[in-house]
């Protein structure tokens, strides 16, 4: 495949859900595929308790800002991910849609986040496996 892949994670404040799968596709697939997040609604910065559940596992995710939902981005997008923002992602013909129904980290600690930041992980596993597989040697 000479195109590489690109998807969208999209959650309302980019701060928590988005950050953390962008951080595991990235972390996971390295640059077999085009990461991108944004929310609908951007919060003021990366959640802390999202920030120290991926510190723990060795990726940080500190220095991101949350980025505002752009029509552009979805179109640059193969795949756009949902995670939360109901019916506010633009939608294309020719795009492939997902909605990860996961839970809503703001306002949690550590200890809540990392449930949600572990099945996120599983998540992200099952897409690389199917959009960027490792090559065969």
């Amino acid at each position: 495949m000479s195109h590489k892949p690109s998807v969208l994670f999209v959650c309302v404040h980019n701060a928590g859900r988005s950050q953390m799968a962008a951080a595991w596709l990235t972390h996971l697939a390295g640059d077999r595929v085009e990461v991108r997040s944004a929310g609908s609604n951007p919060g003021a910065g990366v959640n802390p308790a999202a920030v120290e559940a991926m510190h723990e596992v060795g990726i940080d995710i500190s220095a991101e800002v949350p980025k505002m939902l752009t029509v552009d981005a979805v179109k640059e997008s193969d795949v756009c991910i949902t995670m939360g923002c109901g019916d506010t992602c633009p939608v294309f013909p020719g795009k492939r849609y997902l909605d990860w129904q996961l839970e809503d980290p703001a306002g949690r600690g550590v200890e809540a986040v990392r449930p949600i930041r572990d099945e996120i992980k599983l998540l992200v596993e099952d897409l690389i496996k199917e959009i960027a597989p490792q090559p065969q040697a």
